[in-house]
């Protein structure tokens, strides 16, 4: 695949080229977004993430110029989205939810529209194969599977050779070939120098490329964080027991949460060099089988979890 480079890209790595500041957006008495605040910086993938309605589509929305705030203020590469619109819209790739493509448009007449639209920065074929798309040149939008269209409004939104790219659910019904193809786009984008903003439900695909987090509940952030602290120095612990084992009185003694399922028990500690030896010392006094026992650097979907129960409880 080649690899997909950013267009006279000014920032270096670690420069904010977004920012946004106590954002808010109101439609009527709902707030979508409530007072957010954050940054993602150039060479690096952003991830959002949260639960539908959480705000993420909408916060999108008002950094790329598609819609307006209620009040705050985003700056993207320095301008305003909305008094800089055509100056931001020349040095950016949005990729929405929506693909907006006519349903008779042929994919190759589309995506050289849209190259010449920006100067002819980037190739209609180059990006027809990146994005595996050669074989569908004369197809129509209507024919293609949803996988393609994705795959297709992920080329659109590269035809800028963007500076930052805001690209939501990339890979929303896409099988797991195209799934990995886009996930090395976005790598290949954030390791050119170009800010990538991802908002996506599927957290294996952030954990596997983001590089901060940004995570939404509600219109509000809980996390705003690099991927690397938010998993931090914990440890989730995945046991098996034939035991009975009282759960509040496991949880209480190692003072940490315990989820349970079919199979299986997780415990979620915070740096406890001494975790395990607590747990099987605790199990043994107490004359319970260990089956089997597991540790490691939980997974972002095992925070996630954790965040929005703490969240949903603090109400």
């Amino acid at each position: 695949m080649r690899t997909l480079k950013v267009m006279n890209a000014s920032t270096g790595s670690n420069t904010i080229a977004l920012s946004v500041r106590n954002l808010v957006v109101n439609y009527a008495d709902v707030h979508a977004v409530a007072d957010i605040s954050f940054d993602a910086k150039a060479g690096s993938v952003t991830a959002v993430i949260g639960p539908n309605g959480a705000g993420k589509t909408t916060a999108l929305e008002v950094c790329s110029g598609v819609r307006q705030a209620t009040s705050g203020t985003v700056s993207v590469l320095g301008l305003d989205p909305q008094s800089n619109r055509l100056e931001m819209n020349s040095r950016i790739g949005v990729m929405l939810q929506d693909g907006g493509v006519y349903p008779s448009g042929r994919v190759g007449e589309v995506l050289e529209h849209y190259c010449n639209l920006f100067g002819n920065r980037e190739r209609a074929d180059d990006l027809l194969e990146a994005v595996d798309l050669g074989s569908k040149r004369k197809a129509t939008w209507r024919k293609l599977s949803g996988g393609e269209k994705q795959r297709l409004s992920l080329a659109l939104a590269l035809a800028a050779r963007p500076e930052v790219a805001f690209l939501d659910e990339p890979t929303s019904g896409v099988d797991i070939v195209g799934r990995d193809l886009i996930r090395g786009i976005v790598r290949n984008l954030a390791d050119s120098g170009c800010a990538v903003i991802l908002a996506t439900h599927e957290l294996d695909e952030a954990q596997r490329v983001a590089d901060h987090v940004v995570m939404f509940q509600r219109g509000r952030l809980i996390a705003n964080s690099s991927l690397e602290d938010l998993c931090g120095d914990n440890q989730a612990v995945t046991l098996r027991t034939s035991s009975k084992i009282d759960l509040a009185a496991l949880a209480m003694h190692m003072n940490c949460r315990v989820d349970q399922n079919k199979t299986e028990l997780r415990l979620y500690a915070n740096s406890d060099a001494n975790f395990i030896s607590r747990l099987s010392n605790w199990f043994a006094e107490n004359k319970f089988v260990l089956d089997d026992l597991r540790s490691g650097t939980p997974r972002l979907e095992d925070i996630y979890r954790e965040l929005i129960n703490v969240s949903e409880q603090s109400k």
